[in-house]
């Protein structure tokens, strides 16, 4: 089959490769109905991640199971699925208490874009619907497997409460998504930091209610005045520069909380400042497995519709351009249509 390698900075390739095969009995494979370009990817594709050799790219997916090995159980040939980044067994102890992406037999997803994928550990890692959605669902479920439960952590991270005040710094899709989430969890205020119009205004039809378009003291400074120079309790870091975290420490009040889900590149804290600051934070690797079900359960019954954050689709075979688009800024996230 065709799939898409990296090759090196800016350098994106849909080329012939191996088809996927059970390797492990915990195997799966699926046949992608959608995949999608991921802001993680940037950062290999911009050079501003190590890469060895060429690399299989894509971690985001929904598709319908075509092959399992022998020891998978529950999930079977025929179903319509939806896996995380993060492969987990959804059984050691870190699973049970709900941080599937710190597994002990974690691993994480690659080779997604493309047509067909190997998914290891699928029991734990894979949800299946009850029948198979229709082809306006797929947008939004392939959302959930990412960038929709990695926004949904940050919230839950950054304890969101209902009719508490939360600040999103980043207008990402992941950040787009926390708003989402935020407003999904109830929150009373939804301060967005964004400068960009088409996505100031896709993160107002997610929830926000309030826009901020300026950035570092002069962001802080906006945000402190709308708070009458409290802050928010609830801050989501969702870009992992030193600027925006160093925004998302300036607007959170003593006693908040910051959930941070931006892969972090550059970011520095001095001890001192954080003892005396008292803010409390939790980030990492989303746990999207964790959400999934309840999640896919909203998509399905209508109530959100995450799949609007794919301002651009392109099929497969164009992939290039749409790292290209997105690295550049016209597209805030790109689907890859899979071929029938």
């Amino acid at each position: 089959m065709y799939a898409t390698v990296m090759h090196g900075p800016g350098d994106v390739r849909y080329e012939r490769v191996e088809d996927p095969k059970i390797l492990k009995p915990t195997d799966a494979i699926i046949k992608l109905s959608a995949t999608c370009i991921c802001g993680s990817d940037l950062w290999p594709y911009r050079g501003l991640q190590p890469q060895n050799g060429p690399s299989h790219m894509g971690h985001e997916y929904c598709g319908v199971v075509v092959e399992v090995g022998s020891e998978v159980r529950t999930i079977k040939p025929g179903q319509f699925v939806v896996g995380s980044f993060c492969l987990s067994d959804n059984t050691c102890p870190h699973c049970q208490f709900g941080f599937q992406s710190s597994c002990r037999s974690r691993e994480f997803m690659s080779g997604a874009q493309a047509p067909y994928a190997r998914v290891a550990l699928a029991d734990g890692t894979l949800v299946a619907t009850n029948e198979m959605p229709d082809a306006d669902m797929i947008p939004h479920m392939l959302a959930v497997s990412d960038v929709l439960g990695t926004g949904w952590y940050g919230a839950d991270a950054a304890q969101v409460l209902k009719g508490g005040t939360v600040v999103v710094v980043g207008d990402g899709a992941v950040g787009l998504m926390g708003i989402l989430a935020a407003s999904q969890m109830g929150a009373g205020r939804i301060i967005a930091m964004s400068s960009h119009k088409d996505r100031q205004k896709l993160a107002l039809e997610f929830g926000a209610t309030d826009i901020v378009a300026a950035r570092g003291e002069d962001g802080i400074g906006e945000i402190m005045e709308l708070t009458n120079g409290v802050g928010a309790e609830s801050v989501l870091e969702c870009v992992g520069m030193e600027q925006s975290m160093q925004q998302a420490i300036g607007v959170c009040r003593p006693g908040g909380t910051i959930g941070y889900v931006g892969v972090p590149h550059g970011v520095t804290f001095e001890g001192r400042d954080m003892f005396f600051a008292q803010k409390r934070m939790l980030g990492g690797p989303a746990p999207v497995r964790r959400f999934l079900p309840d999640l896919m359960d909203r998509v399905l019954q209508g109530k959100i519709q995450p799949g609007k954050v794919f301002d651009l689709v392109l099929p497969i075979e164009q992939v290039a351009e749409g790292y290209k688009a997105m690295d550049e800024r016209r597209a805030i996230k790109t689907m890859l249509q899979v071929a029938e």
